[in-house]
């Protein structure tokens, strides 16, 4: 059970942040949402594909294992790539909106939320949130950028996936992977962007494309599959690890 109350810099001084990763803090999942936002960073190391459902339409995931539970980036409680996706780095805090008053503002203000009950908050280990002198420390700085992204990414899906389904540069996809006598995986319910149709666009699509930002975005999904080989190395150094 959640208990998110906002972030207090007099109320929280003290309180500290075990900056881990692993199931006892909920790390153990096979894919992460991602959002566009952070494409650029993220197609280096992780396969981004989408998946789409009926209430909210399509959304960005990225694959980081094959079983149920599996993240194959922790490693003794450190997650081992250079980039981490935002919903997976934030931890125990969120973003909140609430209506600004402001008249001459038409955005609702983000109030920053920490989950007091979270396993990662706790008064003596882990990185502090505001320095003693006043002000963040880098450490929660980061973790502010994080939900920066979280927050846009959050607000420009709906236009994102407007634009390649008004483009058709959406198709589905199935992934097998056969590891031999390790048995093989079937991922399902995937969709991603249709190499044929981006390459066939017109000058003026692509160019409408550019112009709002989101072409770099396509090719950073497209790019991306090629990390699935990368994936299924570090499953294979798994399992020989945990056979030996």
């Amino acid at each position: 059970m959640s208990n998110y109350i906002a972030l207090d810099c007099v109320a929280h001084q003290n309180l500290k942040v075990r900056n881990q990763y692993g199931e006892v803090f909920g790390g153990n999942s096979n894919h992460a949402l991602v959002f566009p936002t952070e494409f650029e960073a993220l197609h280096r190391e992780y396969p981004i594909f989408f998946r789409h459902n009926e209430t909210s339409g399509y959304y960005a995931i990225c694959i980081l294992g094959f079983d149920k539970n599996e993240n194959l980036f922790l490693e003794n409680g450190h997650w081992a790539a250079r980039s981490i996706p935002a919903m997976c780095m934030r931890g125990p805090f969120a973003i909140q909106l609430t209506d600004n008053e402001n008249s001459l503002q038409t955005d609702a203000d983000p109030i920053v939320m920490v989950d007091l009950d979270n396993t990662r908050i706790n008064p003596d280990i882990g990185e502090s949130i505001f320095q003693a002198h006043g002000g963040y420390t880098p450490y929660f700085k980061e973790i502010l950028q994080a939900m920066r992204k979280i927050h846009v990414g959050n607000q420009s899906t709906e236009s994102f996936f407007a634009i390649l389904d008004k483009f058709k540069l959406i198709e589905p996809i199935e992934i097998k992977v056969d590891l031999a006598e390790k048995g093989t995986y079937n991922i399902a319910d995937l969709f991603t962007i249709s190499r044929e149709r981006l390459a066939a666009l017109s000058s003026d699509e692509l160019h409408e494309l550019n112009s709002l930002g989101l072409l770099e975005h396509c090719f950073s999904v497209v790019s991306s599959a090629g990390n699935m080989s990368h994936l299924v190395n570090m499953k294979m150094r798994c399992l020989v690890s945990s056979a030996s």
